[in-house]
């Protein structure tokens, strides 16, 4: 089989779907720089505090550059947040109290949020605190709006929770028309219930916000799409002023809260990040699209499709066999900048029930925004794929890692 072929082939189908991501790219670009512009953004904002905190005044407008790219009133932009799920962490521990209900109404959430919830006995779990969980799944690959409406009818439930993303699961992303639909359909039976979106994977995909469509709070970590591969860390939380308060407050202490928080140097690698995000974001979709065309046309099967909406960056290839997932995450690995002479193998992770392959030869550790293929050990043994930092540089570790999968 001639791969370089078919990667001319991809290339020239693909070229109206790369367009469509030129224009996105374009709405982020400037959307991003007139929010740099409209807070005066300068050199003395990357200057770094320490200890406390106190007067910050880079980590200041960086959380007010975030609100406006994020269409918030307010945000929470922390390099104290160790990662997406501390934040998310965070914003249940500060939202919900004892007696209330978290609500899942896209299925079973990411497996590390797992002990957080309570799914997984944990004595610091929402559930050790009296705070009880149920969800809703998915129905083919959409919410289930018969059921959310009746068990909203049936109690008052305190916090809903949407992931956008797909997790370690084989159903689709969620698109923000879908969450508009379902949030009016929320707001008719319960207008005070508040709604958040882990919207991890997602930044930038699509040009409307959750946050325009009704959504009180997002979510996000800085080492997918936001930080532009630049930020060494960090996450976000996004939305009601009141909100993000609270969080700040779970975050840090009360009667503290958003004023408080050293930025140790990282304002820097967090606006630059912010900066470049729009064009690595636009780099990583056209990975995507380019290693679905190529691996659908092997006869694996791919999600989403080269020639789908796209409502993350995520691309999940179903192997169906373990053999084959540990060899393309391998070449990835092996094609990457960093620690390209490590052999990754399967292994038990923190905050995961089956062992874990992962590539991620990046910069930052763990970061998937530079390009990075991981998945658990289970059947039917996907390889989740994200990022990459250039098209050209994704092209190819992809090229050598479908080459590896069709050798003998």
């Amino acid at each position: 089989m001639d791969i370089d072929k078919i990667v001319l082939e991809a290339e020239e189908k693909c070229q109206n779907i790369f367009s469509k991501i030129d224009s996105n790219e374009a709405y982020f670009s400037k959307l991003v720089l007139d929010a740099f512009k409209k807070e005066n953004i300068n050199e003395s904002h990357f200057n770094m505090t320490t200890g406390y905190g106190y007067n910050d005044y880079g980590r200041d407008a960086i959380e007010r550059v975030f609100a406006r790219v994020l269409k918030g009133e307010k945000a929470l932009v922390r390099n104290q947040f160790i990662s997406g799920s501390h934040a998310l962490s965070t914003a249940f521990f500060a939202i919900l109290r004892p007696k209330d209900v978290l609500l899942s109404i896209t299925g079973l959430p990411y497996d590390t949020l797992h002990e957080v919830i309570g799914i997984k006995d944990n004595p610091s779990s929402l559930k050790s605190f009296d705070i009880s969980y149920e969800q809703i799944d998915l129905v083919n690959n959409l919410f289930d709006e018969d059921a959310i409406i009746k068990k909203l009818q049936e109690k008052k439930i305190k916090l809903i929770t949407i992931q956008r993303s797909r997790g370690y699961s084989t159903r689709k992303s969620i698109a923000i028309k879908d969450i508009k639909n379902i949030i009016q359909k929320i707001r008719e039976i319960d207008k005070d219930v508040i709604i958040m979106v882990d919207n991890c994977y997602c930044e930038m995909v699509e040009e409307i916000s959750p946050l325009e469509v009704g959504a009180n709070i997002i979510v996000g970590s800085l080492i997918k799409n936001l930080g532009g591969s630049l930020a060494s860390n960090g996450a976000y939380i996004c939305g009601d002023e009141k909100i993000v308060n609270l969080c700040a407050e779970r975050l840090n202490l009360p009667g503290e809260g958003i004023d408080v928080g050293p930025s140790l140097g990282a304002n820097k690698s967090i606006l630059q990040g912010l900066y470049f995000a729009p064009s690595v974001v636009a780099a990583s979709l056209k990975i995507s699209v380019l290693t679905a065309y190529i691996i659908e046309k092997i006869g694996f099967n791919v999600s989403p499709k080269y020639n789908e909406d796209r409502s993350d960056i995520v691309l999940a290839i179903t192997f169906l066999d373990p053999n084959l997932l540990i060899k393309y995450v391998q070449e990835i690995q092996m094609n990457s900048p960093i620690d390209a002479n490590t052999l990754p193998i399967p292994a038990p992770m923190p905050g995961y029930e089956d062992k874990v392959i992962m590539a991620s030869g990046s910069f930052t550790q763990g970061s998937s925004i530079e390009l990075s293929c991981d998945g658990p050990l289970r059947k039917p043994y996907i390889a989740y794929q994200q990022g990459g930092v250039t098209y050209n540089y994704g092209k190819i570790a992809v090229i050598n890692a479908i080459k590896n999968i069709l050798r003998n």
